[in-house]
């Protein structure tokens, strides 16, 4: 308002000079005699900008918040992907199943002929960083449709309408370009399943994304993409058929995958010739393709640190122990009672793991990373699905193996199982309540019954824990010169590696005598 105010003020005062100028150019006066025709000029064409600007400038004030105001299209997420399928590595059967997507949209045609249509909705569900993002991006780049981005989360507003008001125009969008693809990452924000407690504006916003996804024009070819972690979120009449017509669950990589996952993102990397991409791969067992990406990406940074040509089997190694244990701390200040305390802790861990088997121990370190103190890596021997109740016992054993052997070395308990008792206490818990291997019998118990017997459940998983950590304190006992040897060689060494380790429990296959004892 105020600079409308100054641009009224000078174009009255052009409208006066202009005017005067014309009157004089009628009847001369002596006070305008010495002004050329270029002069009067100036002072027309600026009166006349003066007059556009102030004719221009808005003068209604915005009443109502900037998020209600039009948006403008920038375009910005209306993109070419330039990701195909050969990109995606180690999602073999789900490119399979996207074929018949890709090729509909490439040939429609000859699907409408047989009365076919094309589905309206794919959901990727599946845990964080397993390429669900990559897969839509390589189903527009296969179909060379516009790629439409949104997040859940850009839909979600305190102003009522804002959000349904997004998605109106989002789909809009899309049908201008179709054939186009719509890909909306971590769904669950807006499409959470509607209560009495939900928010106005959040269910007006899924109730406009339903409508949009029901209501499709069918001669327009747009396909809707939807991504989540929490699949059990989501509203059911989402997942409905019609709306998302397929629910493909994206998991972690199984050890071939990995392997080819690592190749790709190994590809453009200077590699040591006795590098063995298959080992590697055997090695990360649970880990997701993100994280395959970002030990491939850290052993290429440590090389570069140590001014190598090229990545050796040492820089993947250090790279597996950054992403799973953490950063390495240079300069520790551990007192040397903790350390030994620590190096009895993770020898308890692999004693117990080894004895049992559960686990191929990697390493085991007591050198500081992150917040831990010290670590066990250890892996599978191979790819598992199902696990048994004596499998899970054995599981929450050698978690419990830390602070029993702390307990018989030391005669004394420390805040070091902090993160082994969590684990072990979910796994219980797990097969209390989901898997039937409790007492309580074989039934899977809901929220409801949890809420009102948490004392009964809780019993239940001390009874566990408790039946598994006498157990490791047993084995223990057992071995206590073997863990000492473990502990003592840690403290010397600071790390032992499986081939060490293996020597070590050699030594004791026949009575020895016994090794010096942690004072």
């Amino acid at each position: 308002m105020k600079k409308k105010k100054v641009i009224f003020l000078f174009l009255v005062l052009g409208l006066i000079a202009s005017f005067t100028l014309i009157y004089d150019a009628f009847f001369p006066t002596e006070s305008f005699s010495n002004l050329r025709l270029g002069d009067k000029l100036v002072v027309w064409v600026i009166t006349l900008i003066l007059l556009i600007l102030y004719i221009n400038t808005d003068s209604n004030p915005q009443l109502v918040p900037s998020v209600l105001s039009i948006e403008k299209d920038t375009g910005r997420e209306r993109d070419k992907s330039d990701i195909s399928f050969k990109d995606v590595a180690g999602l073999e059967e789900i490119k399979e199943e996207l074929q018949e997507t890709i090729d509909f949209i490439n040939n429609s045609t000859k699907y409408r002929k047989m009365g076919a249509k094309i589905p309206k909705g794919i959901l990727f569900y599946g845990p964080p960083g397993t390429g669900k993002t990559l897969l839509a991006k390589a189903v527009a780049g296969e179909t060379n449709s516009t790629f439409l981005y949104a997040s859940g989360a850009e839909f979600v507003e305190k102003y009522v309408g804002v959000g349904a008001k997004r998605v109106r125009t989002l789909f809009e969008r899309a049908k201008k370009e179709a054939p186009s693809i719509i890909f909306i990452d971590e769904i669950d924000a807006i499409g959470a399943k509607r209560n009495l407690e939900s928010n106005k504006e959040k269910d007006q916003t899924l109730n406009q994304l339903l409508v949009e996804m029901d209501g499709f024009n069918t001669n327009e070819t747009v396909i809707v993409i939807g991504a989540t972690n929490r699949i059990d979120l989501l509203d059911e009449a989402l997942l409905r058929p019609g709306r998302f017509d397929r629910h493909i669950y994206v998991g972690n990589p199984n050890v071939k995958a990995r392997e080819q996952i690592l190749e790709v993102h190994t590809r453009n990397k200077p590699l040591d010739k006795s590098i063995d991409i298959k080992a590697i791969a055997k090695k990360t067992i649970g880990l997701s393709g993100a994280q395959l990406a970002n030990i491939a990406n850290e052993a290429a940074i440590i090389a570069v640190r140590k001014n190598k040509n090229q990545i050796s089997i040492k820089e993947f190694d250090a790279a597996i122990e950054r992403v799973l244990a953490g950063l390495e701390l240079k300069n520790p200040t551990v007192l040397k009672k903790e350390k030994e305390t620590v190096a009895v802790h993770e020898a308890g861990h692999a004693l117990v793991s080894k004895i049992l088997g559960t686990d191929i121990v990697q390493k085991i370190s007591i050198v500081p990373r992150g917040q831990a103190l010290g670590y066990v890596l250890k892996f599978p021997d191979e790819e598992r699905y199902l696990l048994t109740k004596s499998e899970l016992n054995n599981k929450i054993t050698c978690l419990l193996a830390g602070r029993a052997a702390e307990e018989l070395v030391f005669k004394e308990i420390t805040t070091g199982a902090k993160d082994d008792l969590n684990k072990a206490t979910d796994i219980a818990r797990e097969m209390v309540c989901s898997y039937g291997m409790s007492d309580l019998g074989t039934m899977a118990l809901d929220e409801v019954f949890i809420k009102y017997n948490s004392d009964i459940i809780r019993r239940e998983i001390k009874k566990i824990t408790d039946a598994r950590y006498d157990e490791a304190k047993k084995i223990i006992e057992e071995n206590k010169y073997l863990l000492l040897h473990i502990a003592n060689t840690l403290l010397e060494k600071e790390t032992i590696d499986s081939d060490e380790l293996d020597k070590i429990f050699k030594i004791y296959e026949k009575p020895l005598p016994c090794a010096n004892e942690i004072n």
